[in-house]
């Protein structure tokens, strides 16, 4: 069963950092482009970032830029989201997708069920 399970959410304080993990189980990543996308209460799901199937490409929303670092290891089946210097507005639920790269963005084929970041004092 194809599956994406991301993980490493939680509270935080702003100026604050975490690291948001995504593991595929049933398929491998090796041949997607991957992206993190969010959600906020009462908003749309948003672009965050996308690399490429190599990881030799990257692009973040510029919300992000600077602060925001997304990274993927296919040995072990994994995409990853650093985020530093977090802010109250970056409080929203994360997903992970699996796709195909459209540059600036990406289309998404599969979905995680999402981890919930909130930053708050």
């Amino acid at each position: 069963q194809l599956q994406l399970v991301e993980s490493g959410g939680g509270l935080v304080q702003p100026g604050g950092s975490l690291r948001l993990s995504c593991a595929a189980s049933g398929f491998t990543l090796d041949y997607y482009a991957m992206g993190w996308f969010r959600q906020a209460p009462g908003k749309e799901r948003e672009f965050v970032a996308v690399i490429n199937s190599n990881g030799g490409l990257t692009k973040h929303a510029d919300s992000v830029k600077d602060r925001f670092t997304i990274s993927r290891d296919n040995g072990k089946n994994t995409l990853y989201l650093q985020m530093d210097n977090l802010k109250p507005e970056d409080t929203a639920v994360y997903y992970c997708a699996a796709g195909i790269l459209e540059i600036p963005t990406m289309r998404p084929d599969y979905w995680g069920q999402g981890t919930q970041v909130t930053v708050s004092s």
